[in-house]
């Protein structure tokens, strides 16, 4: 008996989905997903990487099936400095750098910072010392008193948005550091719901006496097969106005 049916019918369920529409999917019986489920049958490595591909679920968590059945990990996790990534890493230097003079950063599933081009730092400049001490996660950064919450105009609409990004990052992959996350972005103050009107939720982000306005653009490796990589995002704010373009250009 092992415990990888037990995770396979719990990200099902977290998937809404019934067994039969798993199975249909799968191409197996309900009665063998029933029993793999209940940990009645043992499953072979590429069932598990089936169901686990149907369930869409993300390369970590795959691999945490394969070692609850048995099996040795599908998929391969180094630092961002690894030899084996160091194609990856020079992708990732090169969009912060070619972002400038617009700010972008790299972040990984939990929301600590990894890599930021310059123009990150000239908008964190202000932020007290300590809260830059690595690691230092970008969201409680934003709504933390001594981090960037004195500057952000518009601070319960931007924290309102946060809360719903996590919302969606945690349906699609529950995780005990996301909850947290989600608590201390909760517990940092008021969030206000967006304009409907809206097409974006801008970062507005005060310096000095003027204001800049953002938007942001995720960006993601579409074909990552080693863990670290496919939880990386690179988050890149351009101008949400001509103002705030004219002020970066001068930069």
């Amino acid at each position: 008996m092992t415990t990888a049916g037990p995770l396979i019918r719990s990200w099902r369920q977290r998937r809404n989905l019934s067994q039969l529409d798993l199975a249909t999917r799968a191409d197996v019986s309900t009665r063998h997903l029933s029993y793999i489920e209940n940990g009645r049958s043992r499953p072979t490595s590429g069932m598990l990487m089936k169901l686990c591909t149907h369930l869409d679920m993300p390369l970590r968590e795959q691999n945490q099936v394969l070692l609850a059945g048995g099996y040795a990990p599908a998929y391969p996790e180094h630092s961002l400095s690894a030899p084996p990534m160091a194609e990856a890493n020079a992708a990732v230097e090169a969009i912060l750098a070619g972002h400038l003079p617009y700010p972008a950063l790299a972040v990984d599933r939990y929301w600590d910072l990894v890599a930021a081009n310059d123009a990150v730092w000239t908008l964190l400049e202000g932020v007290s010392a300590e809260d830059l001490e690595p690691p230092v996660n970008v969201l409680r950064l934003s709504v933390d008193p001594g981090g960037l919450a004195p500057f952000i105009e518009n601070l319960p609409e931007w924290r309102g948005s946060l809360l719903l990004r996590l919302a969606r990052e945690f349906d699609a992959a529950p995780d005990d550091r996301l909850a947290a996350l989600i608590d201390d972005i909760r517990a940092s103050g008021p969030a206000s719901a967006t304009d409907s009107s809206a097409i974006v939720v801008p970062l507005r982000l005060r310096r000095g006496d003027t204001v800049l306005s953002f938007i942001s653009a995720t960006t993601v490796f579409g074909t990552a097969r080693e863990v670290t990589l496919s939880e990386l995002a690179i988050e890149a704010f351009y101008p949400a106005d001509a103002a705030t373009r004219t002020a970066l250009a001068g930069t």
